[in-house]
């Protein structure tokens, strides 16, 4: 049996998708089941209920042979460490009493980095309290998500330009959230792997200027890059109602981007994922600003 958390995120649903696909028996753990698919209503199992509650735990985790682990996001939190802590502590108690085998993580790039990096931080914090769990696990770590920018498809389409607090010629590592959830299913699927270890993924690296040319060719006219002020990003995010913590958290991990946390994991990688920038942006990004 393997367990997906949040399993109508962007990441959670992609590898659900994949294990039903397979025929992998799956357990979901759902606060509102009835916003999952009918056809995982069907073919998986669903406990309702918090993956922060230890009893939704205990039940979903029940003879678990794997443990998709993401902490959902919550814009609205005032403790950025505490929201990853809160739902990560009573998972590793449940890891530990219901015998999982193995778990795979969604975290970040640049762990060895040593400063600190916003939201990038309490994900650090989470894959330590897992590994001192003593469960097998697997920590995905992941740069710049391409999807971020489908925030924005909007701003792309009507005023040609998108805005982020990175540095314009600062190259930045990305990858498109379908190679995490290929991976994640690949790993929870395969039995043959223990210990702990850090998977790491990245699709292509540029830089926001560069992002913008290559979706000036995509789109078939100009896009522009803008990089927005901290303060002034931090006080756009907080009138559309983030928490000042949550706000303060993007402003940190763009400035720890900007200082080059993910530069030596990026030079050691040896081989890229499968989706590159140009790729996403035809398939992905386009499509939605065509509907938008």
């Amino acid at each position: 049996m393997i367990v997906v958390t949040a399993p109508t995120g962007q990441i959670g649903h992609q590898v659900l998708n994949a294990l039903l696909d397979s025929g992998q028996p799956v357990r979901v753990i759902a606060r509102d089941p009835s916003r999952l698919a009918p056809r995982t209503r069907e073919h998986a199992e669903v406990v309702q209920g918090s993956h922060r509650d230890p009893v939704a735990l205990a039940e979903a985790f029940e003879g678990a042979t794997g443990v998709l682990w993401l902490v959902p996001p919550n814009p609205r939190a005032d403790d950025i460490q505490e929201h990853y802590l809160g739902f990560t502590r009573p998972a590793c108690e449940a890891f530990k009493t219901q015998g999982v085998q193995r778990v795979v993580g969604v975290t970040s790039l640049g762990r060895a980095h040593g400063k600190h990096a916003g939201l990038l931080s309490p994900a650090f914090a989470m894959d330590d309290m897992i590994e001192r769990a003593g469960v097998n696990y697997r920590a995905l770590a992941m740069p710049f998500f391409m999807e971020n920018l489908l925030n924005q498809v909007e701003s792309i389409k009507t005023r040609r330009a998108f805005f982020l607090a990175n540095t314009a010629d600062r190259p930045l590592a990305t990858v498109a959230t379908r190679d995490i959830a290929a991976t994640a299913a690949a790993l929870l699927t395969d039995s043959a792997w223990s210990g702990q270890d850090t998977v790491r993924l990245i699709g292509d690296t540029l830089s926001p200027h560069d992002m913008a040319q290559v979706l000036s060719e995509v789109l078939e006219h100009p896009i522009r890059f803008q990089q927005v002020d901290e303060q002034a990003y931090k006080t756009t995010t907080t009138r559309y109602g983030m928490s000042d913590a949550w706000a303060q958290g993007l402003v940190d991990m763009a400035a720890a981007q900007n200082d080059g946390i993910y530069d030596a994991e990026q030079q050691a990688l040896t081989s890229a994922a499968p989706t590159g920038f140009r790729q996403w942006c035809q398939e992905v990004l386009k499509p939605a600003v065509l509907r938008c």
